[in-house]
């Protein structure tokens, strides 16, 4: 059984950091592309990051310089990094670990809320 399980969400003040941790059990970790998506009320879900088997990385455009994503292929896991969090961050991050074109597995999801 796939589970992907995110970690690190909360409440912070604009300007502040957090970090998520996504752990995966059930696939062959290093095979994957694991990426961070997004889901804010009233939005479409959309990419925040993505990282390659081979460590390559994809951002979306307006977390350029803010967000850094890495994974740790001993552990099983993929972080985000986020910093200087803006009010329009806030949203459910999710976890997605895919292989194309059929091995797609996603996380529960875990809450940002960026707020003074």
């Amino acid at each position: 059984q796939v589970k992907l399980v995110e970690s690190g969400g909360g409440l912070v003040q604009p300007g502040g950091s957090l970090r998520l941790s996504c752990a995966a059990s059930g696939i062959i970790f290093g095979i994957y592309t694991m990426g961070w998506y997004r889901l804010a009320p009233g939005k479409q879900r959309e990419l925040v990051a993505t990282v390659t088997s081979g460590g390559s990385t994809n951002y979306q455009d307006s977390v350029k310089g803010r967000f850094t994503i890495s994974r740790d292929n001993a552990k099983n896991t993929v972080y985000l990094e986020m910093n200087n969090l803006k009010p329009e961050d806030t949203a459910v991050y999710y976890c997605k670990a895919s292989r194309v074109p059929v091995y797609i597995y996603w996380g529960q999801g875990t809450q940002v809320t960026v707020s003074s």
